[in-house]
């Protein structure tokens, strides 16, 4: 069983920084996909993803703001967020593909306070 674990949540104002993590079980390589979605009350977007060949997408809420991106030694992707907004504020999940398989961490909660 995949698991990824997810770390740098927390609490920050409008208009700063921060950045999440997720380590998963088995090398990055490994999957097709890997992102992170959020949720806020309602349902689970995508925010950012990054394929095995290093493409990346975001959601148009992202674009210009957050950053996705791997550290190969590390086994490790990344979630850059700056320029926050209290609309930001959600629970942010990290998500592993293969195929049709979808894996997903515990979550982490992100609060933008104005």
């Amino acid at each position: 069983q995949v698991q990824l674990v997810e770390s740098g949540g927390g609490l920050v104002q409008a208009g700063g920084s921060l950045r999440l993590s997720c380590v998963p079980s088995e090398s990055i390589f490994n999957f097709n996909t890997m992102g992170w979605y959020r949720q806020a009350p309602g349902q689970r977007d995508l925010v950012a993803r990054i394929n095995v060949g290093g493409i990346t997408s975001y959601a148009d809420s992202a674009k210009g703001r957050f950053t996705i991106f791997r550290d190969n030694a590390l086994n490790t992707v990344y979630l850059q967020m700056d320029d926050l907004k209290s609309e930001d504020t959600a629970v942010y999940y990290c998500n592993a593909n293969r195929l049709t398989r979808n894996w997903w961490g515990q979550g982490t909660q992100v609060t933008v306070s104005s």
